[in-house]
Parts: structure tokens; C-alpha cells; sequence
């Protein structure tokens, strides 16, 4: 019985609470639609042909395919930035003389602006995959980098002593001890260099790709076609917030513990 009323209150709290994060894009949305009435469509397009644009793109293999190009970019430049910030962040923490070393060169690079890593790539490298991959790798890898090494700066001194008395592996150290203390931090990164991630890459294929999101932007600019700007906009948009849910998911699993700690109290 207590169960069953558990569940009928919990309910209209989920009913609230999804109503609570719509009414701000519905009521965006009502806005732009109104003032689709009254500007020319290539300032305000209607919602409608927006969506017509949006399914489009996802029913054109061709052009489902540059969305695909672009989310592959992403991925494997914020893979390659992690991976290289994970390794520089550890030796960091582990060496102070490297750290003060390292820092300064790190925070210079947190300050050259996105567009100009741009115009390095293409006075350095050919092709644009690697102009790419360079691009996304650079502006990601200083805040991965300072991400992780607080992460391991984080950890308890008092915690560390007490698992090495037990006299661990390395594999079993890091599976027992440090990952479970770090990865809060990381799966944080994540949310917060996907969201960069997916402006940086625009602004790459912009200037040095012949597809991609970036790309296509650039050609609905120059035929004026709002409609279909904020259609391939979406596209980055729907990607973000796949990655965010499916990070959410792995918090989820990951730290399962924390609810059945939280349900016992």
C-alpha cells in the first residue's frame, strides 16, 4: 500500500518537473513563431519550415552523413585531448618540477583563441582531418588537462596511506582507489568540453573543411536561408545533449552506491 501511494505521488512531481524544463522552449518557441509572423522568413523562418529543414537533413543519407563527419571530429578530438591531458596531468602530479614547468605553457595555450589554432593548422598541416584533429585536440587539452590533475590533487592523503598499507597492485589501485575518486571530475570535463567542443568544431570546418556541419552552415549563410542554418544548429544541439544523457548514464551506473547509501540513511 505504501509502495503503491509512493508511486501516485511520484507522478505528478515527474509531471511537474517535466513541465517545469519545457515551459522555457515552448515558450521560446512561441516567441520566434510570432515573430515569424511579422519579418521576413529569412530573419525569422516559421517553426515549421524549420522542422521540415530538421527532417530533411535525418531522412538525406548525404546529409545525415556530414552531421555524422562532425560528431566524429568532435569524439575523436576530445578522445585525443583527454588521452594526452590525462597523461601530461599524471606526470604532473607526480613530479612538482614538470608541474611548474608545464603550467605556465598550459595556461598560454588556454589563451591563444580558437580561430587562431585555425589559421596554425592550416599554415601546418594538409588535409583536413588532421587540421581538424588538431584544432579540437589543442583547445581541449589545457582544460583536461588541469580537469584531471585537481582531480588527482583531490584525492585524501589519509585514504592513499590506508589502501598502500594493504600493499595493492597497480591495477588495483587504480580500479579500487584512484578511478572512483577521479571520475566524478572527468565525466564533468566531458560535459563541459562537449559543449565547447561542438563551437570549436564549427569554427574549424568554417574555414578549413569542404563538409561538415561547419560547412553547410556556411552555405545556408551565403543563400540566406535561416530556416536552414537553425536546422544543422540542431544538429550539434541534439549531439550535446545525447552525450550529456549518456554521461548521466554512466554516473548513474557508476555511482549506484551513492542512492542505496542515500535509501538506507
Amino acid at each position: 500500500m505504501a509502495r503503491s501511494m509512493r508511486k501516485r505521488g511520484a507522478f505528478p512531481h515527474t509531471a511537474m518537473r517535466a513541465a517545469e524544463i519545457l515551459a522555457p522552449f515552448l515558450l521560446l518557441a512561441a516567441v520566434w513563431q510570432i515573430a515569424s509572423y511579422n519579418f521576413p522568413s529569412y530573419l525569422f523562418p516559421s517553426l515549421i519550415d524549420v522542422f521540415v529543414h530538421t527532417i530533411a537533413i535525418f531522412a538525406s543519407w548525404s546529409l545525415f552523413a556530414e552531421v555524422l563527419a562532425t560528431v566524429g571530429r568532435i569524439l575523436a578530438g576530445l578522445v585525443g585531448a583527454f588521452l594526452l591531458g590525462t597523461a601530461i596531468a599524471t606526470v604532473m602530479a607526480r613530479f612538482r618540477g614538470i608541474d611548474r614547468f608545464l603550467a605556465p605553457i598550459l595556461n598560454f595555450f588556454q589563451g591563444i583563441p580558437a580561430l587562431s589554432w585555425v589559421v596554425f593548422a592550416i599554415i601546418w598541416f594538409h588535409g583536413t582531418e588532421p587540421r581538424i584533429f588538431f584544432i579540437m585536440t589543442m583547445t581541449a587539452l589545457p582544460a583536461f588537462t588541469f580537469q584531471v590533475l585537481d582531480a588527482l590533487r583531490g584525492m585524501s592523503n589519509d585514504l592513499v596511506e590506508m589502501v598502500m598499507s594493504f600493499r595493492p597492485t597497480r591495477g588495483k589501485m587504480f580500479r579500487v582507489m584512484i578511478l572512483p575518486a577521479i571520475l566524478p571530475d572527468i565525466l564533468t570535463a566531458w560535459k563541459v568540453n562537449l559543449g565547447n567542443a561542438s563551437r570549436v568544431v564549427v569554427v574549424a570546418e568554417l574555414v578549413g573543411a569542404t563538409g561538415g556541419v561547419g560547412y553547410e552552415l556556411l552555405q545556408q549563410q551565403q543563400i540566406f536561408d535561416m530556416a536552414g542554418a537553425l536546422a544543422w544548429t540542431l544538429q550539434l544541439v541534439f549531439f550535446v545533449l545525447i552525450m550529456q544523457k549518456i554521461i548521466a548514464l554512466i554516473e548513474a551506473y557508476a555511482f549506484r552506491y551513492r542512492a542505496i547509501s542515500e535509501r538506507s540513511l
